[in-house]
């Protein structure tokens, strides 16, 4: 009975077991989307790819394994690289286990109460 009232519409939908209905998508398909992107860093010169995604308004995480095993000095630049350019443009930076960050610009936050 629940199932119902929740999937209830403006008419009602006869379906047999074998047929489907669509669910408006409305809300998904606005134009205040959120963009998410998903980055590699494997040298310094991609910090300059990953900034521009943020300051374009995504949220990017980074994988940062192929840089870390590659040369961890350069890592640092990088990594200190994007921190200073995410402070500046009031985004947030936070690392998240060993391998990966998440860049946000500033119209998001990172919730750090774990």
């Amino acid at each position: 009975m629940f199932g119902k009232k929740l999937l209830r519409s403006e008419a009602p939908v006869e379906t047999d077991s074998n047929e489907y209905f669509e669910v408006g998508t409305t809300a998904l398909d606005s134009p205040g989307r959120l963009n998410i992107d998903i980055e590699k860093l494997n040298d310094f010169a991609d910090t300059d790819r990953i900034l521009k995604a943020v300051r374009n308004g995504s949220i990017v995480f980074v994988k940062i394994k192929g840089l870390k095993e590659k040369d961890i000095g350069e890592l640092k630049r990088a990594v200190e690289r994007l921190k200073k350019s995410i402070v500046a443009n009031n985004g947030d930076i936070a690392g998240v286990e060993q391998e990966w960050l998440i860049l946000t610009p500033e119209s998001a936050l990172i919730n750090r109460s774990f």
